[in-house]
């Protein structure tokens, strides 16, 4: 059965078009199961349709039609269960259709064919004679069902975008990266150049010679400049990763080994690809954890050179035309090399939302999708597009109308921000007097230049993020440079630099973790305690950029137990009395706070108090760690839910008991920066919210609108309900009555 299971969905999955595909599967799946009658139903617009048979009338094909309601295949899809029955004609829900001429057939068999929850369509099995299918039989459709569901939605999602050359509409689904609208034209850049390229021989090795040098210096020019641009912004951070590409291309590293292959006969393409590959295999072979990984260094530099031989005009966008751009994935030189004016959006098939594309596209504040799947299984390079990330969609060939209403909710949107952005400025009260305070996620020195305005500091500094965009482990000096800069960008407001947090979702390149259960592992402060001589250093640098002043808070991530609090509280004495005796000038011992995102750590507060100053929320780990989903993951990313009431339960009393202890708490997950969040957490007594630079001023002026007092009131019915949905519908509510659906986007 398992072989035959097998061969079935292979057969269907290699089919080059949905019919195809379809008719395979009814043929096979009737020899199979010896059955007189194989057919399947799609379900398009609430509609069955007769999309394939083996045994029916074939002209009744796309002809027939039943909404879920009707008949006994609607009942299969409308219950999302089997129907298995000995004689279909005595049910009530039997209808007879006469064109597709099933007089004959007595026995039936329907299986739903269920993708993440969705009906996509229902297989059945017909026989003359009455008889029950046996259990077996049942369970070898059922299975069947089950292994062809993700096949059939994915043929389905490629005949839609091959549908009558895009004169149709067609609708992609993603994970939100960064919010935001964009219409734009598609630019595919995927365009993935292949490294492996056939070996060939040169006819003149003097050509061959001028366009290699001719494709290294348009690659050192394309490097130089996205380093200078950002240097200019102040991100050196990220200028760095350029800078080093630059230098492996001069003629004493790689780009030197490129021109001696071609010396020795071969053709451009096929001496970078030689080159390339002959050194990634070397740094594969080595023990050293950083110098395996400079494989990818090479491999990404050789597909770089390699585009400017193959298509030099590539990147060359017309100016002054903005594009979002689309590719398999997208690193951070390949987002670098857009000027910010032309890129509208981002979309890749592959990537996490916290991928180095996707981290600079925050800073950016460019709208993106990731993980939309069959997004490159067709020509979409120049078709006009409409990403809302806001809703995790893509529109491919919008009709005029659809263009129009997208172009409306841009507009009105850049009229909200203004309205926003003019009170940013003023302090963050409610109506009855709370005090708010609203602090900045940061990550990238680029986008902390404006914190002196609009907010009461950073709240929260990813160091990890100078950390993912080196080619090695900052020193202590770079550190330095780089968290002063941050203190600096603050203006004397204080600023919650978290230490290195890496692990799960943020692998280093230079530094690979592989687990099976990385949310679980080897991470956050697990991974600095464990490497003391990192966790010194970094710590070190702090204290040294903190200085005299009492502006550096050290943050803790994924805390778990006391032990970890005790053992970091000792390393940082050490850095501390290293660095007094070392330094002639007086160095001030910061605040300590842990980030509460373990669940373990809410029932251990009173012990937390006794040893740090602070605590500050990371409801996005919280809220998967206490509902047990991987957001990242998304077969089960809608479950996801941070208003789930447990969540809210959990917040409410970490706040409470942080108030008991006289434990000072704040928040800095993605829920502080949502409007409806922002209106819990006020409400439950949070008093410190840090969001992404977006959020900032759409949260002050949500909550300069509101009353505490009210605010109570709709906390105690939004935590007696069951479900998130419930939550957010008195939410909903709430922003009507107070006529603030403007601040939803």
């Amino acid at each position: 059965m398992l072989n035959t299971l097998r061969d079935i969905t292979q057969a269907v999955a290699r089919a080059n078009s949905l019919d195809a595909a379809l008719s395979l599967l009814v043929v096979q799946t009737r020899q199979a199961m010896a059955t007189q009658c194989c057919s399947i139903y799609l379900l398009e617009n609430q509609h069955l349709v007769l999309s394939a048979t083996e045994g029916l009338e074939p002209s009744s094909v796309g002809v027939v039609k039943m909404p879920l309601s009707e008949g006994l295949v609607g009942l299969a899809a409308e219950r999302e269960e089997a129907v298995n029955l000995a004689d279909a004609r005595i049910h009530p829900r039997f209808k007879f259709f006469p064109e597709v001429e099933e007089e004959e057939y007595r026995a039936f068999l329907a299986v739903p064919i269920i993708y993440q929850k969705m009906v996509v369509g229902v297989i059945v099995v017909q026989q003359p004679n009455p008889r029950q299918f046996s259990e077996g039989e049942e369970a070898f459709l059922m299975t069947l069902a089950a292994q062809l569901a993700v096949v059939i939605r994915t043929l389905k999602n490629k005949a839609a975008i091959n549908d009558i050359n895009f004169q149709k509409q067609v609708v992609f689904s993603g994970t939100t990266a960064s919010n935001g609208i964009a219409i734009a034209e598609g630019f595919v850049l995927g365009g993935v150049i292949p490294l492996e390229q056939e070996d060939l021989a040169c006819e003149s090795i003097e050509q061959e010679t001028h366009r290699l040098k001719l494709a290294i210096n348009r690659s050192k020019d394309m490097l130089r400049g996205i380093s200078q641009r950002f240097e200019q912004d102040n991100a050196t951070d990220v200028a760095s990763i350029f800078s080093a590409f630059k230098l492996l291309l001069d003629d004493s590293s790689l780009g030197g080994e490129y021109i001696r292959e071609v010396s020795a006969g071969w053709r451009a393409e096929s001496a970078v690809s030689r080159v390339s590959l002959r050194y990634i295999e070397q740094f594969m072979a080595m023990d050293d954890p950083y110098l395996k990984e400079r494989a990818s260094d090479i491999r990404e530099l050789g597909q770089k050179v390699l585009r400017q031989l193959i298509e030099p005009d590539r990147l060359q966008l017309e100016p002054e035309k903005p594009v979002i751009l689309v590719a398999k994935e997208v690193d951070a030189t390949m987002l670098a090399e857009f000027p910010r004016y032309k890129l509208a959006g981002i979309v890749t098939k592959l990537g996490g939302v916290n991928a180095h594309a996707a981290i600079l596209a925050r800073a950016l504040g460019v709208p993106a999708l990731v993980g939309v799947e069959q997004v490159l299984d067709t020509d979409i390079d120049t078709k006009l597009l409409v990403l809302n990330a806001n809703r995790g969609q893509l529109l491919i060939s919008p009709s005029p109308a659809v263009v129009n209403e997208y172009q409306l909710l841009i507009n009105a949107d850049v009229e909200k921000q203004k309205r926003f952005q003019a009170e940013l400025s003023l302090p963050t009260q409610t109506q009855d007097g709370k005090r708010i305070k609203l602090f900045l996620n940061a990550g990238l020195l680029s986008g902390i230049e404006s914190i002196a305005e609009g907010s009461d500091g950073i709240g929260l500094y990813r160091t990890e993020i100078p950390f993912m965009l080196h080619q090695r482990f900052p020193s202590e000096k770079e550190q330095i440079n780089v968290y002063r800069k941050v203190l600096n960008a603050a203006a004397s407001r204080p600023v919650v630099m978290r230490t290195l947090d890496v692990g799960g979702d943020k692998p280093l390149p230079y530094f690979p973790i592989k687990e099976d259960n990385p949310f679980l592992g080897w991470r956050g402060i697990r991974l600095s305690l464990d490497h003391p001589e990192l966790f010194l250093v970094q710590l070190r640098a702090m204290l040294q950029a903190g200085g005299e002043g009492d502006q550096l808070h050290i943050l803790l991530p994924m805390v778990s137990n006391l032990d970890e609090i005790d053992q970091t509280l000792a390393y940082l004495s050490q850095a501390y009395e290293e660095l007094n005796v070392e330094s002639e000038t007086n160095i001030t011992r910061p605040k300590v706070g842990v980030m509460l995102e373990v669940p373990a750590l809410l029932y251990q507060l009173k012990e937390v108090a006794e040893r740090v100053d602070f605590v500050s929320v990371g409801s996005n780990d919280l809220t998967q760690y206490l509902l047990a989903v991987d957001r990242n993951n998304p077969s089960v990313s809608s479950l996801f839910d941070s208003f789930h009431p447990s969540v809210l339960r959990a917040l409410k009393r970490a706040c409470d008991e942080c108030d008991e202890f006289n434990l000072d708490i704040s928040i800095c997950g993605e829920l502080a920066g949502e409007p409806y969040g922002a209106l819990l957490l006020v409400a439950m007594g949070y008093t410190k919210l840090s969001m992404n630079q977006a959020s900032l001023a759409r949260i002050n002026y949500l909550l300069r609108r509101v009353s505490h007092e009210y605010l109570s009131e709709v906390l105690n019915e939004c935590l007696a309900v069951s479900n998130a949905q419930q939550v957010k519908a008195i939410l909903q509510k709430f922003i009507e009555q107070h006529q603030l659906k403007d601040i939803l986007h």
